[in-house]
């Protein structure tokens, strides 16, 4: 009888120790986790952010848009200079092709091919009625050149301009008095400005020209290529976002806006022109409004975000 009492005593003493360390544990446990959950972030009280992201706001800058074209070097003007005289013979040239001449200066003078021994005749000349470059000559000693047939050719002043060909809806964003800038194929750099415009293109081509009237050309050869640009923007004011802050999504083009609650909101936008890494917005955002500028394609309409300080 006795020794059932002391074993269950014995008994009764364990259970009391195992349910000691049970409750001790879970004391500890609930301890633990308290502290675990203080050390944490605490999520917003409207949810977890769905991603960090990095935002940007519309920026403003002077854009100078171009447009490219070919062509070639051309003389600005060119003088056709002949005899008009009959029966006459070219006594002497006093020019060679690349010579610069002043208006009134001898090309060559002229002797009456059927005078009779001992008459005594003025000479004729032909002289250069403006100053420039000689471009070409027919002139030979002892040729009886007919009347109007071309001896001389003169570069007026010696000015060469770039004819840019360009096609029809090109034609229509130049205007007069426009800045180019020419390259010629050796990476010589001239300056100019658009002084005539084709009122129609060739039906065959399809393409008109501009002329260019170049500030400086000395040195260069007519007939040369060269590539030019012209300056079709006038150097406007262009509001700007990140190309990573625009997004497409079919024929819909959209940025994402974050409000004030850190929330995103999908606004469609109309973008202009591209500058290297900017992105032209012409309707759809104001100025301040911040948008997401990395992340996007991993967010959806409403999603709470977390914005990076800058």
């Amino acid at each position: 009888m006795m020794k059932t009492r002391l074993l269950d005593n014995k008994t009764l003493v364990i259970r009391l120790a195992a349910a000691t360390l049970v409750l001790g544990g879970g004391i500890l446990w609930f301890a633990s986790h308290s502290v675990a959950e203080e050390g944490a972030t605490v999520p917003a009280a409207g949810g977890r952010p769905a991603l960090t992201v990095r935002t940007a706001v519309l920026r403003e800058d002077r854009w100078s848009e171009t447009l490219s074209a070919n062509g070639s070097i051309l003389p600005w003007q060119e003088a056709i200079i002949g005899s008009q005289l009959q029966g006459v013979r070219i006594a002497e040239v006093k020019v060679s092709v690349g010579d610069r001449v002043q208006r009134g200066e001898v090309l060559a003078t002229l002797d009456n091919a059927i005078r009779r021994e001992g008459e005594e005749m003025p000479q004729g000349k032909i002289l250069a009625p403006d100053d420039g470059v000689i471009s070409s000559t027919s002139a030979n000693v002892g040729s009886m050149p007919q009347p109007g047939v071309e001896l001389f050719r003169l570069i007026r002043k010696g000015r060469l301009e770039w004819r840019a060909e360009l096609t029809a809806d090109e034609l229509m964003r130049l205007r007069r008095g426009m800045k180019v800038r020419v390259t010629l194929s050796g990476g010589r750099t001239l300056r100019g400005t658009v002084r005539a415009i084709s009122p129609a293109v060739d039906p065959r081509t399809r393409y008109g020209y501009a002329l260019v009237a170049l500030d400086e050309s000395g040195g260069v050869i007519a007939g040369a290529f060269a590539r030019g640009t012209f300056d079709v923007s006038g150097a406007r004011k262009v509001r700007w976002l990140p190309p990573s802050a625009v997004m497409q999504r079919g024929d819909l083009t959209y940025v994402l806006v974050v409000d004030a609650q850190g929330r995103v909101h999908e606004r469609e936008v109309k973008t202009g022109q591209r500058n290297g890494a900017k992105v032209e917005i012409l309707h759809g955002l104001q100025s301040g409004e911040a948008v997401v500028e990395t992340g996007g394609p991993f967010l959806t309409e409403g999603d709470l975000v977390q914005v990076l300080k800058p």
